[in-house]
């Protein structure tokens, strides 16, 4: 059989935190950001965690990373 492979894209989009939840990156903090306030763009730069739904959805995609 050959091996599982993880999704090169999810690779660099998702990290994997010690505990094994998925933290994700917000849209809308890549261009355009001159008429962005301060607030705005402090707020978009954190990183939550992903929904428990959106995880399973993504499980077999991010296989090797856990």
């Amino acid at each position: 059989m050959p091996k599982m492979k993880t999704h090169s894209s999810l690779k660099d989009r998702f990290k994997i935190t010690g505990t094994g939840k998925v933290k994700r990156y917000k849209a809308y903090r890549n261009h355009l950001l001159s008429h962005k306030s301060g607030r705005a763009k402090r707020v978009l730069a954190s990183q939550p965690n992903m929904a428990a739904g959106d995880v399973s959805r993504l499980a077999q995609g991010l296989a090797q990373l856990k």
